[in-house]
């Protein structure tokens, strides 16, 4: 198992950033803000689907005025994502948000810098700094046309001003006495190894947790992809505490079903159902692709975890199967399930998604909570 690097916990909401928490899955909003109704609703999707702290958009004063209703409506810790106007933070720490994504580098007045900090320490709210590849000052990076023309030396560049430009941030923050305990910083940037040469640079110079992501990755096929290696590497280092998968998508449910898997095909994280399924190939004696979309959206909906293995032939389907909670081999008008590692019972082919679902959902009864003992 991966040893994690130590870093400073923050509290978010009572989501613990860092130190041994677990790593903690968030995303934006991708509705207006202003709109309090749709955006508290989402809001809730993004908590059913496993959502952990939640990122608004705040680019007006109506905006952030609407943070005191989504903050008291909202079943996630709420970060407020603001920029350059130091009004908006303060505005959004009356509100009650549980952290400001908001760099205290980019208010050029060191008065309302100091405003905004005290404002935050009487609320005890955090900051997550966050630098981008893509809007450094002083621009280093190539252009996103030529990122697949980038060479080691560009990047390195572009990483270290990256670092050095979050260090700025954070020494602004540590001046004012509110560094350790209140800072959570990202470094973020669309070309992967930019991305994780950055975070290695900043987690070996300060000790604060470290909130991963690839910017602007992409559609969800190829944003997942790069998301995934971009993320994955750093992980498997020990290095990140929190993560968001950014993805070009109008439903940022997808975004956390995405981080979630990464987590959980890592091993940090496994509170979900797993599939299992072979890539198919000549071998394959029955139309297996309709049981695997069948079982991947039934099993959805579960919060255990449990494997679930839909295989194609004898030759490694069995084995695969019998790693697994409840899987299936299939062949020539008949399946063979095997349950907890044993052979269950053969059933016709036709039969075989409706006895594997029910079995799986017979599994997921032994795995639910025990009912609460009615009051004496």
């Amino acid at each position: 198992m991966v040893e994690r690097r130590k870093s400073i916990p923050v509290n978010v909401g009572g989501v613990v950033i860092g130190g041994a928490a677990p790593i903690a899955v968030q995303t934006m909003t991708k509705t207006d803000t202003r709109d309090v109704k749709a955006t508290l609703r989402q809001i809730h999707e993004l908590k059913e689907a496993g959502c952990e702290i939640v990122r608004p958009a705040v680019p007006d004063r109506e905006a952030a005025e609407a943070l005191k209703e989504i903050v008291k409506g909202s079943p996630l810790p709420v970060i407020a994502d603001i920029h350059y106007d130091h009004t908006l933070a303060l505005i959004a720490i009356e509100a009650g948000v549980h952290c400001l994504r908001l760099n205290p580098g980019n208010i050029p007045d060191r008065d309302k810098v100091v405003k905004v900090v005290a404002a935050a320490k009487e609320r005890q709210t955090p900051f997550r700094i966050g630098v981008n590849a893509g809007s450094l000052p002083e621009e280093v990076h190539k252009s996103l046309r030529e990122l697949h023309q980038i060479d080691r030396d560009d990047r390195e560049r572009t990483a270290d001003r990256m670092v050095e430009v979050a260090l700025g941030h954070c020494k602004i923050l540590e001046e004012l006495d509110y560094g350790p305990g209140y800072i959570k910083v990202s470094l973020k940037a669309t070309d992967v190894w930019t991305n994780v040469m950055a975070n290695r640079k900043f987690a070996a110079a300060r000790a604060y947790p470290i909130h991963l992501g690839v910017t602007e990755s992409g559609p969800v096929e190829a944003g997942s992809i790069r998301s995934a290696v971009g993320l994955g590497m750093l992980l498997g280092e020990g290095i990140g505490d929190t993560i968001r998968v950014s993805l070009a998508t109008s439903d940022p449910c997808e975004e956390v079903r995405v981080a979630h898997e990464i987590l959980k095909t890592l091993a940090f994280r496994n509170e979900s159902a797993t599939l299992v399924a072979c890539p198919t190939c000549g071998r394959l004696e029955y139309d297996m692709v309709p049981t695997v979309k069948a079982v991947e959206a039934h099993i959805a909906r579960l919060k255990i975890p449990i494997t679930v293995a839909v295989m194609g032939c004898v030759v490694n389907g069995p084995a695969e199967a019998r790693h697994a909670d409840i899987g299936v081999t299939g062949g020539r008008g008949k399946g063979v399930i095997f349950k907890k590692g044993k052979l269950y019972k053969t059933v016709a082919q036709e039969e075989l998604l409706t006895v594997l679902l029910a079995e799986i959902d017979a599994i997921a009864a032994e795995h639910a909570p025990a009912p609460a003992p009615l009051p004496s």
